[in-house]
């Protein structure tokens, strides 16, 4: 187990140490600590590590405090703070407020619920069920290996390597200085990231979304967290929280609830002429967000939707990113064979502790930057893109067609595929491309009908039986469309 990074020797709660320990500790200390697992576990120990803890996940509450009583190992299992986070978020949604620890939160919550909704049919039915919990005493040592118990708390704990932080090779700009023009033709026509520092410096939003203040306008409007609403008010308690991956707000909706908020904020000229899912109106998918995260939370590797491109203003904070071209993979990264599925770390901390050092291996390097308040970053489509808040920070972020992508965004909505598209109920993914190209056809542009055709018309080339088609159609019972 990689432990890169700078953290103190006991940083697990209960003493779990990673099993790499094992290789420099004394015979009978390593002999104790596995014989205190596996009686302490007893038959589930054949489980594993990580499968026992997705097991404990889907026990009820009352099952994982009455577990934590058993042993000293299957304590620090059942009182697992992700075991915890996930009992707290199927519960009570994003109804809660945190509260020392996600054991804390879910017993406070439960509490709080009890309390309002007495007999409530409404009231959550497992909250309901549960009795009053005392909270598991943390003083008794486990005095085990686990590098799945361990892993959430070292890169929660672990300080950031400077080597992670020091490169800086995404081209730059400064705003007021790169025109429309320029901008496209260094940019997004050759579809090359860059940053444009103090783009957004003089919106008011740059000026006034101070924590307090957003607090105190919009602390009771829920937002979407981690998938849930949650009122923005409860959301930064999750400061006193050391997740590994911490909740993060990201609302693609925040501008129908809070207008005032789009109005803070004006769209760079260098994406505001070709913007054109907007010829959909209201059937168009997704295209905005409220971002707001705490430090270490952000997105990990991941291509924007639907082949667009994207620009990511940063508010307050800072963000580090790191970008690959499209045709390569990140280390660590595993898309599936048609990219509709991406296996990678969750935790953005774990990726650069165990995959960062390789970033360079390869013919082709990332591209890297660090934002900060009032920069732009402009994310073009299709590269990978992983995004780590270094701390608290606010961004709004706006994915956009243009005539520099239309090609390769007609061609992805057209392949109707649901796990491909995004932004839009999977009822209405099938005929977004159908949708797309007739809001297309109202477009003046020139260029855009001309790119509208080309692309109709070589579909239709494609779709037209060959004459070796033809030919098997006519004399067997079966034939080959050519696509």
């Amino acid at each position: 187990s990689s432990t890169r990074g700078h953290m103190s020797s006991e940083i697990h709660p209960l003493g779990v140490r990673p099993s790499g320990n094992a290789l420099t500790s004394l015979r009978e200390d390593v002999e104790r600590r596995v014989r205190t697992k596996e009686q302490g576990l007893g038959a589930l120990a054949a489980l594993g590590d990580t499968l026992l803890l997705r097991v404990l996940e889907s026990c009820a509450p009352r099952t994982l405090a009455a577990l934590a009583q058993t042993s000293k190992a299957m304590r620090a299992f059942a009182t697992h703070a992700d075991v915890w986070k996930a009992a707290v978020l199927e519960t009570f949604g994003g109804r809660f407020r945190y509260d020392a620890s996600w054991f804390g939160t879910f017993a406070t919550a439960a509490e709080r619920e009890r309390r309002r909704d007495g007999d409530d049919v409404h009231a959550s039915k497992r909250a309901k069920a549960e009795p009053a919990m005392a909270r598991p005493r943390t003083s008794v040592s486990a005095e085990i290996y686990s590098d799945a118990l361990h892993q959430r708390y070292m890169c929660a704990s672990m300080e950031l390597e400077a080597e992670w932080l020091e490169v800086s090779t995404v081209p730059e700009e400064t705003s007021g200085e790169l025109s429309v023009r320029d901008f496209v033709a260094k940019y997004e026509a050759p579809n090359v990231p860059v940053v444009i520092r103090g783009a957004a410096k003089d919106w008011r939003a740059t000026q006034t979304w101070t924590r307090e203040s957003l607090v105190e306008k919009f602390g009771d409007v829920d937002f979407v967290v981690g998938g849930y609403d949650m009122k923005l008010d409860d959301f930064f308690t999750l400061d006193a929280c050391e997740d590994d991956v911490p909740l993060y707000l990201f609302d693609p909706n925040f501008g129908e609830k809070v207008p005032e908020l789009v109005s803070d904020y004006d769209v760079p000229e260098y994406f505001a002429k070709d913007d054109l899912f907007s010829l959909m109106g209201a059937d168009r998918p997704h295209y905005r967000w409220l971002i707001v995260g705490a430090a270490r939370s952000g997105s990990s590797f991941h291509k924007d939707p639907n082949a667009t491109s994207a620009w990511n203003a940063v508010i307050t904070g800072r963000k580090k990113w790191v970008m690959f071209p499209p045709h390569v993979n990140p280390p660590g990264v595993h898309p599936s064979e048609d990219g509709a599925h991406v296996a990678a770390p969750l935790s953005l901390v774990e990726w650069f502790s165990n995959f960062y050092q390789y970033a360079y291996d390869g013919d082709v390097k990332p591209l890297e930057c660090i934002c900060e308040p009032g920069d732009i970053l402009f994310v073009p489509s299709g590269w990978w893109h992983m995004a780590l808040n270094l701390e608290e920070c606010v961004a709004i972020t706006q994915n956009f067609v243009s005539k520099a992508n239309l090609r390769k965004v007609i061609a992805v909505l057209d392949t109707k595929c649901e796990a491909l598209l995004s932004g839009l109920d999977k009822s209405r993914r099938g005929s977004l491309g159908e949708l797309f190209n007739e809001a297309l056809k109202s477009s003046p542009d020139d260029e855009v009908q001309s790119i509208l055709t080309e692309y109709q018309s070589k579909k239709a080339a494609k779709a037209k039986p060959s004459a070796l088609g033809d030919a098997f159609a006519a004399g067997a019972s079966f034939s080959f469309s050519f696509v």
